[in-house]
Order: structure tokens, then sequence, then C-alpha cells
């Protein structure tokens, strides 16, 4: 029995693009645990069965399963976070019901330029052989599940984060562009960048490093070069905290620019 391949299309152009839609009922939710990924786009790319309108091929079409399979498999490998145990959760839409896609013996699965398998994206599939070249894309929402720290209660803007202030509990990495701070060493200590709900999983944007001295104040400067260190007294014109750098007016009148230090001094290298 011939194998099924993607709807016809009556369309010639050499490219199409397909805007996304409201997931219909065709959509598929599916873990990445024990299931065949390449199922999962193939049955995206018919529509689920519902709205697309398949044909048999007169030569027996490509097996999409497995190549979307590896595809998908080594390019998930490349974005996942190294040594964390995310469980991951994808839902793909329907292609728009309205497109006709002509006969294709290969179909290429590829990711869109600025695009990457993590939260709301989408997929490219094109036609590399075929009487037609035709290029359509699949809305995709990646989910990437995984312990993180959670706010138990609100935290003032400025206010310092203590261990208290936050549980261990699994959540979307994906559901923000804003990397997930999971080791609590990157947030304890830190201050709160703005105002902190309660529920928040704690991510980079939303802490920053103590300040060690305000705009104005006298601050040590360290002058280092080879072979020789010289310290001596300025005036910060910002404030500063922990690997920042800052400048600072310098008794003469000369401005330098240097790295604040864990203990408050500004670094300085000639």
């Amino acid at each position: 029995m011939a194998k099924p391949v993607l709807p016809l299309i009556s369309i010639s152009t050499l490219s199409l693009t397909a805007a996304p839609t409201k997931p219909s009922r065709a959509s598929r939710v599916v873990r990445f645990i024990g299931l065949g990924l390449g199922l999962l786009i193939l049955a995206a790319a018919f529509g689920g069965g519902r709205t697309a309108h398949a044909q048999a091929a007169a030569d027996p079409a490509v097996d999409l399963g497995p190549l979307t399979q590896r595809w998908l498999d080594d390019t998930l490998a490349r974005n996942q976070t190294a040594g964390l145990p995310l469980r991951m959760e994808v839902t793909v839409g329907s292609l728009d019901s309205r497109l006709r896609l002509a006969p294709c013996a290969r179909v290429e699965p590829y990711l869109p330029v600025g695009s990457r398998l993590w939260g709301h994206t989408r997929l490219g599939l094109r036609c590399v052989e075929g009487a037609t070249a035709w290029n359509v894309f699949l809305p995709v929402t990646i989910k990437a599940f995984g312990p993180a720290w959670v706010l138990t209660s609100n935290v003032a803007p400025g206010a310092t984060l203590t261990a208290e202030d936050a549980t261990e509990a699994e959540v979307d990495w994906a559901a923000d562009s804003a990397p997930i701070m999971a080791n609590p060493d990157l947030w304890v200590g830190q201050v709160a960048a703005r105002q902190l709900m309660v529920g928040q999983a704690l991510r980079q944007p939303m802490v920053r490093a103590p300040l060690l001295f305000r705009a104005g104040a006298q601050v040590r400067v360290v002058a280092q070069g080879p072979g020789y260190a010289v310290t001596s007294a300025g005036q910060a014109m910002s404030a500063g905290a922990v690997g920042q750098t800052v400048r600072i007016r310098m008794s003469n009148g000369k401005v330098v620019s240097g790295i604040v230090s864990e203990n408050g001094t500004v670094d300085i290298t000639l």
C-alpha cells in the first residue's frame, strides 16, 4: 500500500507562509518521554486528518517519522540546559486549513533564523524534492519543566533576598526568555531589582548585586601595572556594586574607569 504524502496544493508559488492560527482540536500535546516526535510533527502537518486533503502518491513518499524525530532530538539536545533534568513538553498547532500542499517526496524540517525550540516558536517544513517547491511554518510551543525557586512572599525593590523568601518547585523554564536561577547561591544575598510578587520564579533580571557605595562617596582606587600597584582616593560618579564598571573622579580632576571589587575598592588596570 502506498504511503500517504502531504496534502495537494493548487498554489504554484515557490514559498508559502502559513499565518499562525488558534490551535484547533487537531493540536496535540506530547511529552518527550517514550513518544515519537516525528509522528507528532507528521500528524500536525496533516492537520490531524480533519482539514487536510491527503492523496496517495504513485511513488512511495519518504517516511517523515524517523527524519523529524532525529532532527528534533538533535536540535533539542543542543538547546537543552546541560546537567538539569528538564521535562520537555510540546504543543503543535495545525497548518492553515486553506492551504493545499503539492505532493512532495522529501520534506525537510528546519528552525527559522532567529527562532529556537523554546516557548512560543515555529518549525519550518519545506519541500526539497517535488514538482512544486513550498515552504510552510508550523506553530509550536515548547515547555521545559524543571526545578526552580518560587517566591513565597512579595519582595520590595532594593530588599535583600534571603533563603526564606523562596521555596523550590517545578516551573516552566520556557515561560519567559530570561534564564532561571536554579542555584540559590545566585540569588541569596542579592537585592530585588524591582517589585517581586509571590509565586514568581526567580530569574536573572529580577535581582542585582547589592550596592557597596553610592554616587558621591569617597572610594579607594587601586591602579595596577606591570609589577606595581598604586593606591589613591577618588569620588564615585555613580553607585557601585560588585563587578560593575564605574567612573571615579580623582583628586586632580581626572576621570578614570574601574571595576568594583568585593571589598568595595575600584580596580584599574594600567
